[in-house]
């Protein structure tokens, strides 16, 4: 419930009372400074409160996105200014401060605001580009204002609005120009950006189970279905933007679920090459397409809280990505490049019906290690060039997204400690972990192998080294995804090499699961709210630890046992992880996290 608390005596004529209630606000008229206070005090402390100037004109969008925004505790434009709850008690100072003597009170929330921001209030003024939103001095002005209010049609800026303001070629020219509209259909119908999500998913849930099938037909309206999806997909951010209607449940949902989506369909082209002639088993390319993918995604996440905060970007390599952007084709080039999730899944969608999984998978292996190098190539370009120094905030969030477990960490605070902290040492000790992890086994064949177990140990003994320092060296940000790499990539090949039945459906679930609590680490630290608890990483072992159980598993059995203990690895990790995930998300501490960087997906 919200109430709207009209100050001053509205002219004739005006429907900003009308306006008010249909956004959802209960109105009362106070006239004087005696009735604002009495009709502040009687709006109950939970409720959102709200101060419009009785002389306000202005376009109802104005007013929705000053007043009805749920991320900002305050906010204000000229003539109007909303307190939430946890605003209510600086308020309540302001107007004790604010309130003259007597008279009426057309004023009161402009200065209201002002008072605010004197103490300190951080008040979010919404930009309104040629919205109109004004308190006119005189009845000339008032005129002019409202011909200003009616060359404007708000609705359609609404509309305009809803749109990500920077998205991918595919995104933008095929899927906007009418998803928007949808956006607008759910909205007339009470329908909310979670039902709208939540569509997207079971869609994509039974485009995979088609693509199950094995059969052209299925393989058809699995592609028709996975590009539906994604129009709901895009929808349902468009909604919020839209309506307002931003949650702690609608950020977590939005910011997991493609993920899922993604990944289940993928599963589903697996299954359905196997059940279409029996003989095409493509379970190691699906699994490989999901650790390029994620990895590529750590790179983005690593890379962008590496330079969150960062008081300077000196690059000349960010000055002239800076100028390509002035060259118009240019832009959508470089965002096409990069293979966003629009032209992702529209790839995915077309070779499905008319291609084989294992063609969409060496199409999709190919299209997203080109992006990898592209991306990482011209980060890493940036970084040794950039003059800024990482703050101890970006040192803290590179460390949380590293992972760590009790073992690194045991090392990072014995033989971590005694080795010296040079400008690229982090990363350096980070490779050789890796070099350690891969190269010897793959070299003397001892994959699988008990021989293969001390590698493990020595790799969890360096990623702590890596880790032993704060990590605010210019190529720091290449840690997390070089673990990542590194523990999805062993799992894969453990499983690749096993000849174990069933061991890389298994591996696919495992590295899902251990994926969902990456991204689930992103989102957190994105919120400002740090990384998962300690204790979390730590039953789950952090990436060296889940290293050294999969090879110790893989050494223990040699038959169908090895394939039983990733699933049940799985199944306990997707548990722990979720269960606490769930708590998190739903909570009231939650963030509101809306992806709005335009950030490839």
């Amino acid at each position: 419930m919200s109430t709207a608390i009209v100050t001053g005596s509205p002219p004739v004529g005006s429907s900003l009372e009308d306006d008010l209630r249909s956004l959802g606000f209960g109105v009362r008229v106070a006239a004087d400074a005696a009735a604002v206070t009495t009709e502040l005090a009687a709006v109950p402390a939970g409720e959102r409160v709200a101060l419009v100037d009785a002389r306000f004109v202005g376009h109802v969008h104005s007013l929705r996105l000053a007043l009805t925004d749920p991320r900002f505790p305050a906010a204000a434009v000229e003539g109007a200014l909303t307190a939430q709850p946890e605003a209510r008690g600086a308020l309540a100072h302001a107007v004790g401060q604010a309130l003259p003597a007597g008279g009426p009170e057309a004023g009161l929330p402009d200065a209201l605001a002002h008072r605010l921001e004197a103490d300190g209030v951080a008040l979010h003024r919404p930009d309104l580009g040629v919205l109109v939103a004004t308190v006119p001095a005189d009845a000339d002005i008032r005129t002019k204002a409202e011909a200003d209010v009616r060359a404007v049609d708000d609705e359609a800026v609404r509309l305009r609005s809803a749109v990500k303001s920077r998205d991918g070629f595919f995104t933008t020219f095929f899927i906007s120009p009418y998803s928007r509209y949808l956006a607008r259909w759910c909205a007339r119908r009470g329908l909310t950006p979670n039902q709208v999500t939540t569509a997207s998913l079971l869609t994509a849930l039974v485009a995979a189970g088609c693509a199950a099938t094995g059969t052209r037909p299925g393989f058809v309206a699995a592609g028709v279905l996975l590009l539906l999806s994604f129009v709901l997909d895009c929808t349902d951010g468009q909604l919020a933007r839209y309506s307002l209607q931003y949650s702690t449940l609608g950020a977590w949902l939005d910011a997991t679920f493609d993920r899922a989506k993604e990944y289940a369909y993928y599963a589903g082209l697996a299954v359905g090459a196997a059940r279409g002639g029996g003989t095409d088993d493509v379970w190691a390319l699906a699994l490989g397409a999901m650790v390029l993918q994620t990895c590529r995604h750590v790179v983005d996440f690593s890379f962008n809280e590496a330079n969150h905060d960062a008081a300077a970007n000196t690059s000349p390599t960010a000055a002239l990505s800076d100028r390509l952007d002035s060259v118009g084709w240019t832009v959508w080039a470089r965002r096409m490049i990069v293979l966003p999730i629009g032209e992702r899944w529209a790839m995915i969608a077309v070779l499905t019906a008319l291609t084989t999984p294992r063609v969409v998978f060496y199409a999709l292996l190919v299209g997203c290690a080109l992006a990898a190098c592209y991306t990482t190539a011209g980060r890493v370009l940036r970084s040794l060039t950039r003059k800024a120094k990482r703050t101890d905030r970006a040192a803290r969030a590179l460390a949380d997204l590293a992972d760590s477990g009790p073992l690194a960490e045991l090392a990072s605070r014995t033989l971590g400690r005694t080795m010296a902290a040079g400008t690229y040492s982090a990363p350096y000790w980070a490779l050789l972990a890796t070099a350690a992890l891969f190269v010897w086994p793959l070299v003397a064949d001892t994959v699988g192998t008990w021989r293969a177990v001390p590698q493990a140990v020595v790799y969890a003994i360096l990623a702590g080294v890596a880790v032993a320092h704060p990590l605010k060296g210019p190529l720091d940000w290449l840690v997390p995804p070089v673990f990542r790499a590194a523990e999805y990539g062993m799992i894969l090949a453990l499983a690749a090499t096993s000849g174990v039945p069933g061991a890389l459906p298994a591996a696919f679930g495992l590295v899902a699961a251990v994926a969902y609590h990456h991204y689930d680490t992103v989102y957190r630290i994105r919120g400002g709210t740090g990384a998962p608890p300690h204790w979390l990483v730590r039953a789950i072992g952090g990436h060296e630890g889940r290293i050294l159980a999969v090879s110790i598993a893989a050494a223990l059995w040699h038959d169908q046992g090895f394939t039983i203990a990733l699933t049940v690895l799985a199944t306990a990790i997707a548990l722990t992880v979720l269960i606490e995930s769930i708590r998190f998300w739903v909570s009231s501490g939650a963030p509101a996290v809306h992806d709005e960087s335009g950030e490839p997906a």
